[in-house]
C-alpha cells in the first residue's frame, strides 16, 4: 500500500538530520549530509536552547546550515563522492556568516531557526554545486539556507525559541564545509572536512 504524504503542516523539512530507516542495506549504501559548521561559542548556545526546547535532535545533531540535507548514496560511490566535494569546495572561497534574528517554516513545516542575514548567496552557491554530479538530487521546499533551533516539539517550545532567540547576533568566518556520515544511532560523525580554496570573487 502507498502511503500518503504528512499533512503540510506536519511536512519535514528537506534539511532535517532525523534517524532514518533501519531497514537499509547498511553494507551498500550510507546517508550522508554537507553542512556549514556553526562554530563555538554558538553552537554550544544552540545545541542548550534545542535541550530546552524538548527537541531529541539536540543531542545527535550539531548546530549546521545545511548545504546538502541527507542523502543515501552507495559505498561504492564514496570515493566519487569525495572527489566531487573536494572540487566544489576548490571552486568556492572562504566567506562571512551573520546569523540573527529568528524565523518559522510553520504551518508548512514545525521548525524554528536562526535566520542567515549575511552569507545567504555563498551557502547557495555551494548547495547548488554540491548537489550536482554524484549527489544530484531534487529538493522537495525551495533551498533556504538557516539553523534549526526547535523541530517537531509543542508549539509553546516553538513560540519561546523564536521569541528568546530573537536578538540574537553572531558573526563567524567560513573557511570550509563538512561531510558528514550518519551512523546506526542515528548520530552524526565527520567524515571529512573540505577547505574553502577558490579565487576570491571581484
Amino acid at each position: 500500500m502507498t502511503s500518503l504524504p504528512p499533512p503540510p503542516h506536519r511536512r519535514r523539512h528537506d534539511d532535517t538530520f532525523v534517524p532514518r530507516s533501519a531497514n537499509r542495506d547498511v553494507g551498500g549504501t550510507a546517508v550522508l549530509g554537507v553542512v556549514v559548521d556553526v562554530p563555538e561559542p554558538w553552537a554550544q548556545l544552540l545545541v542548550e536552547w534545542r535541550t530546552k526546547c524538548g527537541d531529541p535532535q539536540a543531542a545527535v545533531v550539531p548546530p549546521h546550515v545545511t548545504l546538502l540535507p541527507p542523502t543515501e548514496v552507495a559505498v561504492a560511490d564514496r570515493s566519487l563522492i569525495a572527489a566531487h566535494l573536494a572540487g566544489v569546495a576548490r571552486s568556492h572561497p572562504p566567506f562571512e556568516i551573520h546569523l540573527r534574528g529568528t524565523g518559522t517554516f510553520r504551518p508548512v513545516s514545525e521548525v524554528v531557526f536562526v535566520t542567515v542575514a549575511r552569507g545567504i548567496l555563498d551557502c547557495e552557491r555551494i548547495a547548488t554545486d554540491v548537489r550536482s554530479g554524484p549527489l544530484a538530487r531534487p529538493l522537495s521546499f525551495p533551498y533556504h539556507p538557516h539553523v534549526t533551533v526547535a523541530h517537531d516539539v509543542p508549539a509553546d517550545a516553538l513560540d519561546m525559541a523564536a521569541a528568546e532567540l530573537a536578538d540574537l547576533t553572531a558573526t563567524f568566518p567560513v573557511g570550509h564545509f563538512t561531510e558528514f556520515e550518519q551512523l546506526p544511532t542515528g548520530a552524526w560523525s565527520v567524515a571529512r572536512r573540505y577547505p574553502l580554496t577558490g579565487p576570491v570573487q571581484g
